[in-house]
């Protein structure tokens, strides 16, 4: 059961939203970065820092990138499936279909999921 979280900030916007999908190709480190620096203009986002990645041997691949508005986490893995994990977090509005239809294009995806929360 879902609980309602209290809003403690009302006067600021915040904007959230999760895409998950099921890839049929590993995806590195410069994929990611390069995913993350197409989505920016995608979702009409100032870049503030290129993207960053790290490569974990136990959990696979994360990136960051800094938008004027906030910024954007991948997180991908090879083992024990090839799964990508993408949080978006803005404080400014965008169009969350733009953001899962750009993901779909942009992996090889054979199943994908979102939700704005």
């Amino acid at each position: 059961k879902r609980v309602a979280m209290k809003d403690l900030a009302p006067g600021i916007f915040r904007k959230r939203q999760i895409i998950e999908a099921r890839i049929r190709t590993p995806i590195d480190g410069d994929t990611i970065s390069e995913y993350l620096s197409a989505l920016s203009p995608v979702l009409g986002m100032k870049t503030i820092a290129d993207p960053v990645s790290h490569l974990s041997d136990k959990y696979g691949w994360a990136a960051w990138i800094h938008w004027e508005t906030s910024g954007a986490h991948v997180y991908a893995w090879d083992h024990p499936e090839l799964f990508v994990s993408i949080d978006i977090y803005t404080c400014k509005d965008y169009d969350s279909r733009k953001a899962l239809l750009f993901t779909q294009e942009f992996f090889d995806v054979s199943d994908i999921e979102c939700r704005d929360v």
